[in-house]
């Protein structure tokens, strides 16, 4: 690729088709890793934790709750990592921030795989795991928005979302790399939910946790290839860059970050029932105390493998739709499929009715709504915002989004179903997506926008 600084590389429209290979493989290997890291880590928080990191208590449910705090804290660590790396992002640069922020989840989500149990060392291993829980939350709170920018900033006018859209793969991607490893270590050494012995429970369970360290090699590599891009270094050409980032989105783009914020709430509350919730739900067995389908671990994996194909697809025609539809009538449309869907979770879900049929109608088309709705996402927060504060203002947007989304979606929807019913959980997503609606037909259309103008 020619230097930052060549006209070429600056108008984002004269580059090679192998340097726009090499910018989507950039952008989506580094999102990849993160999201395999963060997957590793929910799938663990259902299967893993409760029962050698939490093990206090004898009430399954209560274990499993335990663990969910853990979980979310990462989400509380995201908006601070987005102002941390949104800072070095629109100050230094996007390259060299992004492999800070993949520096900082890979060797969070290694140590995890050796860290000692609660049999070990008591106290300290709850302790630990959250920490290096929050140092996750940490480094994916700076990669994703220096991902979509890295995609956006060098998109052709008019086909931004479908360039953006490469990080967005990193989600399912993801998801499907470490729910695909769980799967095969389980059928491998053999699981049984509850219990801490065999060696899926003793040892199996470190190796997505360590493995992790290959992909972020990778990630590390390709990252190290790449130029600055071409509309930061415009920014930077004509004394844009501002001292402050953090403060100068505050003062001028405030209203931006409302609108981002909760553009994107309804998306994380979807992806996270869907994901995480779902997961603990299927296989709790009722008979052991636990709420929930009693689905065997290993098949419910498969289902989730399999239907991770939804999320995929997804996303391509929602990124294809927002750059010849629009960004709001896209958002908008999907939003009310997802509302739409809210309403099905007794009928799909019912412990005494559910079989696996209807559990993977479920998965499929949740996952297939997540794809529409989190595919435009990487083009549509960061053009709320100017270059000089685009680092910064889509990631605490993104961020800020995902404590108010995700960080409680598994902890609300445990509780809701264990004491009200399994279609609390569809009002509870109707509520928030609700909220999603409203600010998507508040905002503006960006489709049209120049990055270098706004």
């Amino acid at each position: 690729m020619s230097t930052a600084t060549s006209t070429a590389v600056r108008s984002g429209e004269n580059l090679t088709r192998r340097d726009r290979v090499r910018v989507n493989f950039a952008s989506t290997i580094g999102t990849t890793v993160e999201f395999y890291d963060f997957y590793a880590y929910a799938t663990a928080a259902v299967a893993v934790f409760p029962y050698l990191f939490f093990a206090e208590t004898d009430n399954p449910t209560v274990a499993l709750l335990q663990s969910f705090a853990t979980f979310g804290l990462a989400f509380i660590a995201r908006p601070l990592g987005s102002v941390i790396f949104g800072h070095f992002g629109d100050r230094v640069g996007r390259k060299a921030t992004l492999v800070g922020a993949l520096l900082t989840m890979g060797i969070a989500t290694f140590i995890i795989g050796i860290l000692p149990t609660y049999a070990q060392v008591g106290l300290w291993a709850p302790a630990l795991l959250a920490l290096m829980r929050f140092c996750q939350g940490l480094g994916l709170g700076g990669e994703w928005s220096g991902a979509a920018l890295l995609s956006s900033e060098y998109a052709v006018q008019g086909k931004r979302a479908q360039a953006a859209m490469w990080p967005q793969f990193g989600a399912p991607f993801g998801f499907f790399l470490a729910n695909g490893l769980f799967l095969i270590l389980v059928a491998t050494l053999g699981y049984n939910l509850g219990d801490t012995t065999g060696p899926f429970m003793e040892w199996g369970w470190r190796v997505p946790f360590l493995l992790s360290a290959v992909m972020v090699i990778v990630g590390l590599y390709v990252r190290f290839k790449l130029e600055e891009t071409p509309v930061f270094q415009t920014a930077v050409d004509t004394g844009k860059k501002v001292s402050s980032p953090l403060g100068e989105v505050f003062r001028t783009s405030w209203r931006a970050l409302f609108s981002g914020t909760f553009i994107m709430v309804g998306c994380y509350t979807l992806f996270y029932i869907v994901t995480t919730w779902i997961l603990s739900f299927g296989i709790a067995d009722p008979e052991a105390g636990g709420v929930g389908l009693g689905i065997p671990y290993i098949a419910f994996l498969e289902i989730q493998v399999i239907t991770i194909f939804a999320f995929m697809g997804g996303i391509p025609l929602a990124s294809w739709l927002a750059d010849n539809w629009g960004r709001r009538p896209t958002l908008g449309w999907t939003t009310v499929a997802i509302i739409i869907f809210g309403l099905t979770f007794n009928w799909l879900l019912n412990p005494e009715t559910a079989t696996m049929l209807s559990v993977g109608i479920f998965l499929g088309v949740g996952m297939f709504l997540m794809g529409m709705i989190f595919g435009p996402m990487a083009a549509i927060l960061p053009e709320l915002f100017p270059t000089n504060v685009r680092y910064t203002g889509s990631g605490i947007a993104y961020n800020v989004s995902s404590i108010l989304g995700a960080a409680v979606a598994p902890f609300i929807a445990t509780a809701l179903a264990a004491s009200i019913g399994v279609q609390a959980v569809g009002w509870y997503l109707i509520a928030v997506s609700a909220v999603s609606l409203i600010a998507v037909l508040l905002a503006r259309e960006t489709k049209n926008d120049d990055m270098t103008q706004i």
